[in-house]
């Protein structure tokens, strides 16, 4: 049985760190399913998660970059790293 959608409850799943200092991830709220792709430097990333009291996610390598999902990050420079 699943339990009732929650959107207070907030998910993070970090999915790379660039070399320039940023840390891009997905944030959700209620559903970890539903997100949103952000980027934040590392200091504003713990901060964020900090102040919103996320739940961290593990990263799943299948679901990141299966064959039916795309990322803005795969779009913009041609396919999963």
């Amino acid at each position: 049985m699943s339990s009732a959608f929650d959107p207070f409850r907030k998910y993070v799943r970090v999915t790379g760190e660039r070399d320039d200092g940023f840390v891009e991830f997905n944030f959700a709220l209620g559903e970890p399913s539903l997100f949103a792709e952000m980027m934040l430097t590392r200091t504003a990333f713990d901060a964020f998660c900090a102040d919103q009291g996320v739940i961290l996610l593990d990263a799943d390598p299948g679901q990141l970059h299966s064959p039916l999902s795309a990322r803005l990050d795969d779009v913009l420079n041609g396919g999963p790293r």
